[in-house]
């Protein structure tokens, strides 16, 4: 246990010779190096004449392009779920809040330990407190509930402004890719209106009504239809060495080395954790068998010597560290719709809020 604890110290400690574990992965689609992808979509900008909406493709003075396929949000969210799974649900406290009808676990808030379903709950003092105290240079109290958070980034945006950078971050992309257009032609399955089935109409308003139930043709042409990738596609993933050893606790030396050994656990088993291949509809991708992937370790004056740590030896080091700092207790809380209320409107609100629920008038 003692050689598995320390296998990773000199990343950890003093020595800040290695910057960064990366991992640099060539995929294809599953229906070739030329087959169509569907990259991810974004919403346009305010200002249109910045960004259209669609798929995010950058394009440069040479006429080359980089497309945005999967970003380092998305891939966050596709990863830390694992961790509310039976191999690796032990590594960190499951933290689950009841709202309503739902119960839901704090690994799929969107913000973390920043969201507003953790906020508004039975934690909101003890995250509170456990904010301020990262902000003092302490993240052991955060670690103890919201770990993840640690790992995947976390900003306090509504409440004490703490901010925590992601310790991992992947992103796939496209390259050099031509952009593909798409129609189509929805045939209803008969003529409502020719048959006396619904009445016809010139009204706009109850046109598009018959087109969005579907009841008469409706022409879909010019839409996304994917891109070819003709340059090539990567999965780029970094694990931060550098912001990792910024976490401290205030106890002790030994404490702050066992925090960082638990949270380069949780990081590493992350970061290699074997990505799922379907992104969305038409985006299936799989490794490149013609190119093995770069898993390097990359130092701080740029030498990169290899690295190919399995996930099985990380999870092996996670486990035996987060027994060494001691994970955080699971527990169940609720969301409380008075927090919720205050937190939109102030005391004002949150009392009016009670005073209805009661049959009562202010």
């Amino acid at each position: 246990m003692a050689d598995v604890l320390t296998k990773y110290d000199n990343w950890l400690g003093a020595d800040d010779t290695v910057a960064a574990l990366v991992i640099r992965e060539y995929l294809v689609p599953v229906e070739g190096a030329d087959g169509v992808i569907f990259p991810a979509t974004f919403a346009a900008a305010e200002d249109k004449s910045k960004f259209p909406g669609g798929y995010n493709i950058d394009t440069f003075s040479d006429g080359k392009n980089v497309c945005l396929i999967d970003s380092v949000g998305s891939q966050s969210n596709r990863i830390e779920p694992i961790f509310a799974e039976p191999r690796y649900s032990e590594l960190v406290p499951q933290v689950v809040v009841r709202a309503g009808e739902k119960r839901i676990n704090l690994l799929q808030a969107g913000h973390r330990a920043g969201d507003a379903l953790v906020r508004c709950s039975g934690l909101q003092n003890e995250l509170q407190n456990a904010f301020k105290a990262v902000q003092n240079g302490n993240a052991e109290p955060l670690a103890k509930i919201a770990p993840t958070s640690l790992v995947f980034g976390v900003w306090d945006s509504r409440d004490t402004q703490a901010k925590l950078p992601r310790l991992i971050a992947s992103t796939i992309r496209a390259f050099n890719v031509r952009k593909l257009t798409r129609s189509a032609q929805f045939v209803p399955a008969t003529e409502y209106t020719k048959e006396g089935l619904l009445q016809p109409t010139d009204d706009k308003k109850l046109g598009a009504a018959y087109a969005e139930r579907g009841f008469v043709h409706v022409p879909a042409s010019g839409s996304h239809g994917g891109v070819i990738a003709d340059g090539g596609i990567r999965r780029e993933a970094t694990l931060s060495l550098a912001a990792l050893r910024l976490l401290r606790s205030e106890k002790d030396p030994a404490r702050t080395l066992a925090l960082r050994r638990y949270i380069f656990g949780l990081a590493l088993t992350a970061l290699t954790y074997p990505a799922g291949s379907y992104l969305r509809q038409g985006c299936n991708l799989v490794a490149d068998p013609d190119k093995p992937r770069d898993f390097l370790e990359v130092h701080i004056d740029g030498k990169r010597m290899p690295a190919n740590i399995a996930h099985a030896d990380a999870l092996t080091f996670a486990s035996a560290a987060a027994k060494g700092f001691g994970v955080g207790k699971d527990r169940t809380v609720d969301f409380d719709t008075k927090l919720a209320a205050r937190d939109v409107g102030g005391n004002e609100v949150a009392d009016e809020s009670a005073a209805k629920k009661n049959g009562k008038r202010k």
